[in-house]
């Protein structure tokens, strides 16, 4: 490759880089910035209780994050690159900190599978009610 190849290369990476950092640096918002939708499927109103009951000590109420885990109602977690699945794997094993620099989640083994399925309709819910849906992967 000659210079101006590897310039290129540079500049793309540098400009990854940037877009990564700039997601990973976005405030944590405060509840009062996050909207809970005036009502709530059945589903979401029952994970709402479960997700109170187990989540919010270290993600907030109504997901705005805290100084113990990170928001889930935050543009990283759109369902384009955290898919359902992401947040069943995180709950029922474990995940390694990646995003946020709150330390690895430790398995919730207390939280059954149905719970679990309410808790992300929830969570769905509240993120689409703060405009936040599928993206593409990477954007």
């Amino acid at each position: 490759m000659n210079r101006w190849s590897w310039l290129a290369v540079g500049v793309a990476l540098l400009g990854s880089l940037a877009v990564a950092w700039s997601l990973m640096r976005r405030e944590v918002q405060e509840p009062s910035h996050i909207v809970e939708p005036a009502t709530l499927s059945p589903a979401a109103t029952a994970g709402k209780v479960a997700y109170e009951a187990n989540c919010a000590g270290c993600h907030g109420q109504i997901g705005a994050g805290t100084d113990r885990g990170p928001p889930l109602v935050h543009v990283i977690y759109h369902p384009g690159h955290h898919a359902n699945g992401a947040f069943y794997v995180a709950v029922k094993s474990g995940v390694r900190q990646h995003h946020w620099r709150f330390g690895n989640m430790p398995p919730q083994p207390q939280v059954s599978d149905p719970q679990l399925q309410t808790i992300i309709r929830y969570i769905r819910e509240v993120q689409q009610a703060n405009g936040i849906t599928a993206e593409r992967h990477g954007g």
